[in-house]
């Protein structure tokens, strides 16, 4: 098979970022006459700016890990002011990313479906008009597509109801009476941060784990990444909830959780004992799904709930040639979907890329 002429990334965040820097390494090789050429390729952003979703976070949400775990291919994200970087700084880091490697990211090009373009290749709709692709790589990730459960009378309930992904700090929230539901470490930053201005009752399905104070980022993803190639327990044995200062401090207040709701009511929650509480807000902090939109016309296999990859390189489309998911977590991946954990996945994309269409 002939070299792909061009591929799009779909995404301008964090994966997507990961993918371009090998594509541009690619792209060097060709410039400095190490290979006789390289694809051409562009990286299609729905936002106006870079950072990806961090853009859209709440400002005081900080990483897990330091700087030294906490960074893309190539380039090591700055040291924090505090123990590891805020939402902010992370958005700085990774437009600082982009224009460093030259990576052609274009704005505001919402992609609103992909489909077989003939033969071979795609055709992909985006804000600008439609423009074709030998190869495609889908990086948008999860935060277009919040998830949150179906819980008894959640239309009954009179308050205000917002999702992770609305929320933008305790200021609009100062002295009312918020639920907040989601027993990971969103949930449990998004009580911490509201805990000194509002009155929060903070819900989760079970007893809330915390890892141990001193398991960061480092450990997660060596552990994740054994959990996902079957060498040991993982993760999921250490707990759920990273144990951050802000975190620890509220928890050290009397920050705690309930796990025995029953249903919400129009005025609150009620608990599996019949007692009530009034609750103004309710917060659902209950996670994502991959958003997957753009790309539902194409026939995807699928296990599990997710598109079915290949068992020789997990990022590769199983049913569709030509196509590639990095970025969306485990089943695409060992610790994809984190920072440090993308670039493994996004070097075996492009060489994969680089191998079967050459």
């Amino acid at each position: 098979m002939t070299a792909p002429r061009s591929i799009a990334v779909i995404g301008g965040g964090q994966s997507a970022l990961a993918v371009g820097y090998f594509l541009a390494r690619l792209r060097r090789d060709a410039a400095q006459g190490r290979r006789e050429s390289a694809p051409e390729f562009e990286l299609l952003e729905s936002r106006p700016e870079g950072g990806g979703s961090w853009a859209d976070m709440w400002p005081s949400l900080r990483l897990f890990s330091p700087a030294d775990f906490s960074s893309l291919p190539g380039m090591r994200m700055p040291q924090s002011r505090e123990d590891t970087a805020s939402a902010p700084e992370v958005v700085d880091y990774l437009r600082a990313y982009a224009q460093r490697y030259e990576l052609p990211v274009s704005h505001s090009e919402e992609v609103s479906q992909i489909r077989r373009g003939g033969d071979h290749g795609f055709e992909i709709d985006a804000t600008s008009g439609t423009r074709r692709a030998d190869v495609v790589v889908m990086a948008t990730g999860t935060w277009g597509r919040p998830f949150v459960p179906s819980v008894p009378g959640i239309d009954d309930f009179g308050g205000r109801q917002l999702h992770t992904r609305g929320y933008a700090g305790p200021a609009e929230f100062e002295g009312l009476r918020v639920c907040v539901v989601g027993g990971g470490n969103s949930g449990a930053q998004i009580a911490a941060d509201l805990e000194p201005s509002a009155d929060v009752t903070w819900v989760t399905r079970r007893i809330p784990r915390f890892l141990p104070d001193e398991v960061g980022g480092r450990e997660l993803f060596a552990a994740a990444t054994q959990q996902v190639e079957g060498h040991s327990r993982g993760v999921a044995d250490l707990g759920d909830i990273v144990a951050l200062p802000p975190v620890r401090a509220a928890r050290g207040r009397g920050l705690r959780a309930r796990w025995d709701l029953d249903r919400l009511i129009p005025t609150g929650v009620r608990w599996t004992d019949g007692s009530e509480t009034p609750v103004d807000v309710v917060i659902w902090c209950t996670g994502f799904r991959p958003d997957l939109a753009p790309a539902l016309s194409l026939e995807l296999d699928r296990a599990g709930g997710a598109p079915q990859v290949r068992s020789d390189l997990t990022t590769a489309s199983a049913s569709v040639p030509g196509l590639y998911f990095v970025g969306y977590g485990d089943w695409c991946g060992p610790a994809s979907a984190t920072l440090v954990g993308v670039g493994r996945m996004a070097r075996a994309t492009v060489a994969d890329i680089d191998s079967r269409y050459r």
